[in-house]
């Protein structure tokens, strides 16, 4: 079928392949035939595709504090209102206390978001609230 010629280690092989079926052949080599069977084939590793790393897309800057309109205070925990700085009506610079929330042992200054006046107070001291409860509410 083929012929081939072979030199390993200065020794030279005279191969004829004679059939070939499947996994299994006949073959002569320097005139001796052989009856033999072959195996899977080798695969060879690829090589690994290089990836290039693509960073997330940023977040959205966060919204400005100082935006016109109701600013809503609310409860970042819940607890229970300890003390109270301000009443309907009191100016308000941002980040000023305008409350002490008690929440696990630990007392909390919640601070206005932003400069205004004090619309409205939605608790007392000793008033308990939860987490998302509206507190105050400053124009």
């Amino acid at each position: 079928m083929r012929k081939y010629k072979f030199t390993i280690s200065g020794n030279r092989y005279n191969v004829e392949i004679k059939s070939f079926e499947e996994n299994n052949a006949e073959i002569e080599v320097n005139g001796t035939s052989y009856q033999i069977q072959l195996g899977q084939e080798i695969k060879r590793p690829q090589t690994p595709k290089l990836v290039r790393y693509t960073p997330p897309t940023p977040l959205k800057p966060p919204q400005p504090l100082n935006t016109p309109g109701l600013s809503i205070v609310k409860a970042p925990l819940p607890g229970t209102i300890i003390a109270l700085m301000v009443q309907p009506g009191s100016k308000v610079r941002r980040e000023e206390p305008i409350l002490v929330l008690e929440a696990m042992k630990m007392e909390n200054n919640i601070f206005a978001e932003k400069s205004g006046t004090v619309k409205t107070v939605k608790v007392g001291v000793g008033d308990t609230v939860m987490q998302g409860d509206i507190l105050i509410e400053i124009e």
